[in-house]
């Protein structure tokens, strides 16, 4: 109950699944790196699925797909983008770090940076031993996760965006991200103002909560939880993992 608080209170980015699909669907620089680990046959399964985005092509090939998301929202809009291209994939509304699947996998994987919603240890540990249990032996997860770059953290990042929305409506979009050192967490709060010609129609406010986490930190987090680290990379194209990468990705194998 209390880890889905944590989840549940977190969730105010991902209200317009249309919109969230909009900005992201195209993004599919991770793909190629799944695609290098995905097996022939058996299930794969994609944790915190969102509206699909690596699902659907991954379907598409031919592959047996599980997408398991915690937000409803996000599963309706992959239910119905699937539905469209005629794939049978399974959606399953759940929580990661409770993971009751069937059958188990030789295969999972997270990618969007998604592993930073795991905010706190205890969440984390949920989460990577929930992944174990489900793998099948020796089977790989891969996941990926921002880079604390200490540099860019430390300061208090104010800025604005502007852009058509899904809607069509003018947007201008406001940011303030503000890093907590003690919590190692990221408080980032977005106020969006919708405008017809020059008129402001409406304003939106949300906020997101997001953990980093340290490259040792890491690696100690999936060798105690039953993983080695087979791979560790700077990015999804296989970048060596630097002091200013931009993200730390994890190919790993269930001991």
């Amino acid at each position: 109950m209390m880890m889905n608080s944590i989840f549940n209170e977190n969730l105010e980015k991902y209200a317009d699944a249309n919109e969230y699909d909009r900005i992201h669907e195209n993004f599919l620089v991770d793909l190629p790196l799944i695609l290098e680990w995905a097996p022939e046959k058996g299930p794969i399964i994609e944790l915190a699925c969102g509206t699909g985005r690596l699902t659907i092509p991954l379907a598409e090939q031919g592959h047996e797909m599980i997408g398991v998301d915690i937000h409803g929202g996000m599963l309706e809009r992959a239910k119905a983008k699937a539905n469209d291209k005629n794939l049978t994939v399974q959606w399953l509304l759940q929580d990661c770090t409770q993971l009751s699947l069937k059958p188990s996998s030789k295969f999972m994987f997270m990618s969007g940076n998604s592993f930073q919603h795991f905010l706190t240890n205890e969440v984390q540990d949920a989460l990577f031993q929930s992944v174990h249990r489900q793998l099948e032996d020796e089977g790989i997860f891969i996941f990926d996760t921002r880079n604390p770059i200490m540099d860019e953290l430390s300061k208090m990042d104010d800025y604005e965006e502007h852009f058509k929305h899904s809607n069509g409506m003018q947007v201008s979009e406001y940011h303030k991200e503000t890093y907590y050192p003690m919590t190692q967490i990221l408080q980032c709060e977005t106020e969006r103002r919708f405008f017809k010609g020059t008129n402001l129609e409406s304003i939106e406010k949300d906020k997101i909560s997001l953990r980093y986490v340290f490259p040792l930190e890491m690696r100690r987090l999936i060798n105690v939880h039953g993983f080695r680290i087979l791979h560790e990379y700077g990015d999804w194209n296989k970048s060596p993992l630097t002091p200013k990468s931009p993200q730390m990705v994890y190919v790993c194998q269930k001991k």
